[in-house]
């Protein structure tokens, strides 16, 4: 029970993720379709940031499930939230 929970998290998490970094690359990309604006920001070197910046709906998501009392879902959230991070540290380094 604990575990699906945890894991119902880390999904939430992934597609607030994916969903924020569609959202903003379609806001920072001036009409540019997805692919595109991804392989720019690849080359430019700031991948790494637009990815942290997609992860602003995961905060959102955290706090929904903090306050429904959905702990494990919450700590799901936070689980790919870190993974995001450290992903973003390594975009950094190379």
């Amino acid at each position: 029970m604990i575990k699906k929970e945890i894991f119902i998290g880390i999904a939430v998490g992934l597609i607030a993720n994916g969903l924020g970094l569609i959202l903003i690359s379609s806001l920072l990309g001036q009409g540019e379709d997805f692919v595109n604006v991804i392989k720019a920001a690849y080359a430019e070197g700031f991948l790494g940031k637009l990815i942290s910046l997609g992860a602003v709906l995961n905060l959102i998501a955290f706090f929904i499930f903090i306050r429904k009392r959905r702990d494990y879902r919450a700590r799901g959230v936070l689980i790919i939230t870190i993974f995001i991070a450290i992903l973003t540290f390594i975009f950094k380094l190379f």
